[in-house]
């Protein structure tokens, strides 16, 4: 089992300590009984990659990196690709580690930079990212300032690509990743400074539920940054797939910005803002030799690279930003 107990210290005085008395038993149960087939596997090879001494840490630009004093020998740095490899499908990023490039499937860096400048400055705020992936934002808002960031994803796989990243790190960062969910963050905890949810909301069978969970999140007066799918139309207009969207089996709601605007103002955000709106590319979204399963090129209409292969309005994304009443 992952050792969290430095996080738990971080959380003891805080607006977090309910919370840390809780998690060490529901992280016991996800890692004895919810525990993925293949962590093993991925948690193996990350115990298989040398320990090498940190130099150069960047946390602050489009790659994260972590460069060595020395460059690597040929066998040594093939040996880490190899295991970090097995980790495949590496999605967000991109990422340096020691000079190798894990070139993600999604330049997830160009989405940072349309709203970096816009949102309330990081520094030594208290950081909550939900659906966080494996991590690729976390650090980078580490290397805007925060004082601490938890993140938190379900999904194991980017668990152990995280803690790879970790491990060439070390701790040299406020940041953990939790294998959570939100439902596993209590409610009205009123905890954090600055609360993201990028490309969560479409995936909740409730996005109304939702909004109200990242509400809770936040303490009052403070900033939630959102990011999802929308459609081209007016308030009130929402997309609800019948079947797949883009291939994808778990999207419900695909509302316009004037619909999800709406939604956020009746579960008492205020000062909603559209920071961006902006249609999917396959120069943002594509495979890679880290990510070799289909990517947004596989999932358009091949005569019509405006729809989905389903027929739907190809991907655009909003992002949103709002304070809690």
């Amino acid at each position: 089992m992952i050792d969290y107990s430095g996080l738990y210290r971080l959380m003891q005085d805080t607006p977090l300590e309910s919370w840390a008395e809780s998690l060490p038993g529901r992280l016991e149960r996800c890692f004895q009984q919810e525990l993925h087939g293949d962590f093993d596997r991925w948690t193996g090879a990350i115990g298989r990659l040398p320990k090498l001494p940190t130099g150069k840490v960047e946390l602050n630009n489009a790659t994260v990196s972590i460069a060595s004093d020395h460059r690597l020998e040929a066998a040594v740095e093939e040996k880490i690709r190899q295991l970090l490899k097995e980790m495949h499908p590496w999605r967000k990023g991109p990422y340096d580690l020691h000079g190798i490039t894990i070139d993600t499937e999604w330049r997830s860096d160009w989405k940072w930079d349309r709203l970096a400048s816009q949102i309330a400055s990081l520094e030594d705020r208290m950081v909550l990212d939900v659906g966080c992936g494996n991590g690729y934002y976390c650090w980078r808002m580490a290397g805007a300032g925060a004082r601490l960031v938890i993140g938190i994803d379900p999904t194991q796989l980017f668990l152990a690509q995280f803690l790879a990243v970790q491990h060439s790190l070390g701790s040299r960062a406020p940041v953990h990743m939790l294998p959570l969910g939100i439902e596993d963050v209590p409610p009205n905890l009123h905890a954090f400074d600055t609360v993201f949810s990028m490309g969560v909301l479409y995936h909740r069978r409730s996005p109304i539920d939702h909004l109200y969970e990242l509400k809770g999140c936040l303490r009052q007066g403070e900033e939630l940054i959102l990011e999802t799918l929308v459609i081209d139309g007016d308030e009130g207009q929402v997309l609800v797939p019948e079947g797949r969207y883009a291939k994808m089996r778990n999207v419900w709601f695909i509302p316009t910005p004037k619909t999800l605007a709406g939604w956020m103002k009746r579960c008492g955000f205020r000062n909603v803002r559209i920071l961006d709106v902006t249609t999917t590319t396959v120069e943002e979204q594509r495979k890679t030799e880290w990510m070799e399963f289909e990517s947004l090129a596989d999932y358009l209409d091949p005569d019509n690279p405006e729809l989905t292969i389903e027929g739907h309005p190809a991907p655009r994304r909003a992002i949103f930003l709002a304070t809690s009443k």
